[in-house]
């Protein structure tokens, strides 16, 4: 189990599990519940790190077990990163992987812990990216690496200063070409469509509601990020929604007791309901 994790459900008498979907060390989700829980909603966290190997899901602990203290049940997968056999496609099949094993192993562990029609995919930064590219997997062409048949069993997206449309990314410079070394081409430079297939911008409609929310003061993601990939969905017919926290940065949206934290449980709330 992750020491993060391990700690944070221990400081605040919440119930962790670990639960393993395929082989690679990468392979995990850390589970966080209330002690009693039972048919509550479901978050599902997908942490940050512009994909890179040295950011791993124990900075979430925090968020999650706040989140867990509030009555939902979380999980945060973790996936294989770029420096540590992720990249493109294995990051995008490990979350692809990862979700759809989740509602399996979550029943191994205890039946009836999570209401399976209350879930929200909620993504920060990087993973806001792939919370939103996961709500878009059954707009995949059927080759395409993590296509799903069908729209994904979920409530919303709940995507936190996310990186939601790649090719903007790249040319805003984002992470010191962190979309480039994820992808491992630019845009002008992509013969296999790595784009079409990874861009969340390039993969709506959905047809899941979707809130971004994003700080005003955000540098390292900045706010037009967002806007651009809400516009495009709201253009493609999705119920999307931009909110704007003037004065919060681009870690405040993680950071329980901060001045945005409250807007991240409304959010929450507004798509998934109330976490008893």
């Amino acid at each position: 189990m992750h020491p993060e994790f391990r700690s944070a459900a221990a400081a605040d008498g919440l119930r962790h599990e670990q639960v393993r979907y395929g082989r690679h060390r990468d392979h995990v989700v850390e589970v966080l519940a209330p002690p009693a829980a039972s048919g509550r909603p479901l978050v599902v966290v997908i942490h940050g790190g512009f994909w890179r190997e040295q950011y791993d899901r124990g900075h979430t602990a925090p968020q999650c077990a706040a989140l867990a203290g509030r009555g939902y049940v979380v999980a945060a997968i973790e996936y294989r990163r770029v420096g540590g056999g992720g990249g493109y496609p294995e990051t995008l099949l490990d979350v692809a992987a990862a979700l759809d094993a989740l509602p399996e192993l979550l029943t191994e562990l205890e039946p009836g812990l999570v209401d399976a029609e209350r879930v929200v995919l909620m993504g920060h930064s990087a993973g806001g990216h792939l919370a939103l590219w996961a709500a878009s997997r059954h707009r995949l062409p059927a080759d395409a690496p993590g296509h799903r048949a069908t729209p994904p069993p979920v409530r919303g997206v709940l995507c936190l200063a996310g990186v939601a449309h790649l090719e903007w990314a790249v040319a805003a410079g984002l992470g010191d070409g962190a979309v480039e070394a994820f992808l491992g081409a630019a845009p002008e430079d992509d013969p296999d469509g790595r784009y079409a297939v990874a861009d969340p911008a390039r993969l709506v409609p959905t047809g899941v509601p979707t809130i971004c929310l994003h700080g005003g003061l955000d540098e390292h993601v900045p706010v037009d990020c967002g806007a651009v990939y809400a516009a495009a969905a709201r253009e493609a017919g999705d119920a999307t929604e931009l909110r704007v926290l003037e004065w919060e940065d681009h870690f405040t949206l993680v950071t329980p007791g901060s001045g945005a934290w409250p807007h991240v449980l409304q959010a929450t709330s507004d798509l998934v309901g109330p976490g008893t």
